[in-house]
């Protein structure tokens, strides 16, 4: 009866070692591209980074060496989150999310802006801390918690408990002012919201809420308007960001100008985080962007396609909001850069140069691995055909 139930177990063996199991059972494709990802992040820095370390008066490959550092402690976070339980997932987000919680809230009273016009960060001398890179996986996690739990029979209202802790973060990020981040942060509770049943009535509601919310940022921030006014307005300042990125881009074409070649990094403060995905068009072209694209494409598409096999409603849920913030990001990132977004200061997931993004990165990804291993009992589809039998 177990087995018509729950499906076999053979898959099981007794004493394996953690390592050999956790090779096993892991997504080695989604672990290759990632890996690939943050290969790439290096050899952009390599060619991004020198002429703003020389700027600040760093030696050349000061910052290709601080994010081969950080870099190192991101995949060590992945690796170590990926062969953990998704119960030990569960307890240890948790418990991280009150932390980085109470952390976004100091941010008025402890937090720096550095110049940027946006108190993100915590500046710790030898390096600077963005709580908001690290509560957004924790944030997904206790999310799905809540929602799997409103699945339960008796068991709470998840769902909308789940509501009011995503209002309480968008709102906190939009003070900051970090709309980016905020809108992140909707989008993949609304994704995991969509997937655990809400009706498409609701979550269209909820769609012309965030149009309204934006039309009062629009009128209330001059920060959030002047960003919203440079995407709208027809010519490019060739002068700004996005017009240096632009002209970079159109530059590069199929194959690039050629490696070191590239002008735009002497141009862009932000060309080793924001915009690392000019310097990548205009030095390797169109080539490289499109195998980065295909990187993230492969991450999310396997990763869904592993999760939508899963019979865990808590595992489906956190995992498709993983995925689906991860790839996000990434999208928001390079539409920026090519003016099909708004500028939002969103780093490229594990390429671009960052110590908080990277490290959060790596823990979201080190989630997202450990949700889609394959498990024995895991599948809905072997309780389809053990009930078939």
């Amino acid at each position: 009866m177990t087995e018509m139930v729950y499906g076999t177990v053979s898959s099981v063996r007794e004493g394996e070692p953690v390592l050999p199991k956790w090779w096993r059972t892991v997504d080695r494709w989604a672990l290759s591209c990632i890996l690939m990802l943050f290969g790439v992040g290096i050899l952009l820095g390599l060619a991004a980074s020198p002429p703003l370390a020389e700027r600040n008066g760093f030696g050349h490959f000061h910052y290709v060496q601080r994010q081969a550092f950080f870099g190192g402690l991101a995949l060590t976070a992945m690796l170590l989150t990926s062969m953990m339980t998704p119960v030990q997932v569960r307890r240890i987000a948790v418990i991280g999310f009150l932390g980085a919680f109470i952390a976004l809230l100091g941010l008025p009273f402890l937090g720096t802006d550095f110049g940027k016009g946006a108190v993100r960060w915590y500046s710790l001398g030898f390096a600077s801390v963005q709580p908001s890179e690290f509560l957004k996986p924790l944030f997904v996690i206790v999310v799905a918690w809540l929602m799997a739990a409103s699945q339960e029979i008796g068991g709470p209202p998840g769902k909308l408990w789940s509501f009011g802790l995503t209002v309480t973060i968008v709102l906190t990020l939009a003070l900051q002012p970090d709309f980016g981040q905020a809108c992140l942060v909707l989008f993949g509770w609304g994704v995991m919201w969509f997937v655990a049943g809400a009706p498409m009535l609701l979550l269209v509601g909820l769609a012309a809420l965030v149009v309204l919310g934006g039309m009062v940022a629009y009128n209330n921030s001059e920060h959030f308007a002047r960003r919203i006014d440079g995407f709208l307005t027809p010519e490019v300042d060739p002068t700004t960001q996005l017009g240096y990125a632009t002209n970079a881009i159109q530059e590069g074409g199929f194959f690039g100008v050629g490696v070191g070649e590239g002008t735009v990094k002497w141009s862009l403060p932000d060309a080793h985080t924001d915009f690392i995905i000019a310097v990548a068009a205009e030095e390797y072209g169109l080539i490289l962007v499109l195998a980065i694209i295909a990187l993230y494409t492969t991450v999310v598409v396997r990763s869904m396609m592993r999760l939508i096999r899963e019979r865990d409603p808590f595992i489906r849920l956190a995992g498709t909001g993983l995925a689906a913030m991860f790839g996000v990001q990434a999208m928001i990132n390079m539409g920026v850069a090519v003016r099909l977004l708004p500028a939002k200061g969103m780093t490229l997931p594990f390429v671009s140069y960052g110590g908080s993004s990277l490290i959060a990165g790596g823990i979201a990804l080190g989630m997202l691995l450990a949700f889609t291993r394959t498990r024995p009992q895991g599948e809905i589809g072997e309780i389809l055909r053990g009930r078939a039998r």
